[in-house]
């Protein structure tokens, strides 16, 4: 049972903004689907038959748990464990083994617990779960992701926060991402209230951004540059709303009502989504086969020009994230 203390010093519950923003983009939401109720009635009535999507075995060998394993036991403020985010589970505390916990430096550990979030698991469109989930699984949306990120340098005693945000995709993702009117739809009327988020690692007394969310196949397939260690996407293959940056020590609750109600609603939307995921990840492999990892990263970084569009509720200015 969690204590109401505990919520307030973890920061479970949303601030202030946040909550107001998760309130608006609801109800834009809820107008959207009900203007297009007769659509998603269609949708919702396919049977499973008729899926697309399939998902694809995990990209790696779950390790195997020891009583004996060293972990991070601390309450400390980013050592402990927080929503969705148990750095002291069994699958957490192997996998940071395996990658080499209290065997190399932090900065090591840093850099393998990103590599691994980053290459390893799958995109999936889904709602919040538990990090030992994400990781028996393979799949999660991005926030899934940089979980599994944070908590691995948790439970290797290295401190690890979230920074979410509002965000504006470029054009060139966005394109790739977008694969019926539906979607369009929805996103549209998400807007503001896309919430996406990168994890940060404490080393050498500075935090250090890490975009773990989107895979090198991905990124080849969008014809962006593949994100490294200490690189923000901020100004790459997205864009931060004025204001919305949020540094938090969880993510708090609220995230996960719309993205279940959208999956309730429109499951074979979502299903849609995710299949075109996986076809992306294939282009993108097929690119990065044909011209190796660093040679793509190093041409496309001498043209790439980010082109942003135009947020749906850019004159919402009063919309701002507290720290």
């Amino acid at each position: 049972m969690v204590s109401l203390r505990e919520i307030k010093e973890r920061e479970y519950l949303p601030k202030k903004n946040l909550r107001r923003l998760l309130i608006l983009g609801s109800l834009i939401l809820i107008k959207m689907l009900i203007t297009n109720l007769s659509i998603i009635r269609k949708l919702s009535q396919i049977p499973s038959s008729g899926k697309q999507y399939i998902r694809p075995k995990r990209r790696y060998v779950l390790p195997k748990f020891e009583k004996n394993m060293k972990y991070c036991n601390s309450k400390e403020k980013y050592l402990r464990p927080t929503l969705y985010c148990n750095s002291h589970s069994p699958e957490v505390i192997a996998l940071a083994h395996e990658l080499g916990a209290y065997k190399i430096s932090d900065k090591e550990f840093a850099l393998a617990a990103f590599e691994f979030a980053k290459r390893k698991i799958t995109l999936e469109m889904m709602p919040l779960d538990g990090v030992e989930n994400t990781i028996r699984r393979g799949t999660g949306t991005c926030l899934h992701e940089i979980t599994v990120f944070v908590a691995l340098c948790r439970a290797a005693g290295i401190k690890a926060r979230y920074k979410l945000y509002s965000l504006t995709m470029i054009q060139a993702w966005e394109d790739t991402m977008i694969v019926d009117p539906m979607v369009k739809k929805f996103q549209d009327a998400m807007g503001y209230f896309m919430i996406h988020g990168e994890g940060e690692v404490f080393l050498d007394g500075k935090w250090i951004v890490c975009d773990v969310g989107p895979t090198p196949e991905r990124q080849a397939a969008s014809k962006i540059p593949i994100s490294q260690f200490g690189e923000d996407s901020i100004g790459m293959w997205l864009d931060a709303i004025p204001g919305t940056i949020m540094i938090t020590e969880s993510l708090p609750y609220g995230l996960n009502i719309m993205m279940r109600f959208v999956q309730k609603m429109a499951p074979m939307t979502i299903d849609k989504v995710n299949k075109s995921i996986l076809d992306q990840i294939n282009r993108g492999k097929i690119i990065l086969e044909e011209k190796g990892e660093d040679k793509y990263d190093s041409e496309i970084r001498k043209s790439f020009k980010p082109k942003f569009p135009e947020p749906v509720l850019k004159r919402k200015k009063s919309i701002i994230f507290q720290k």
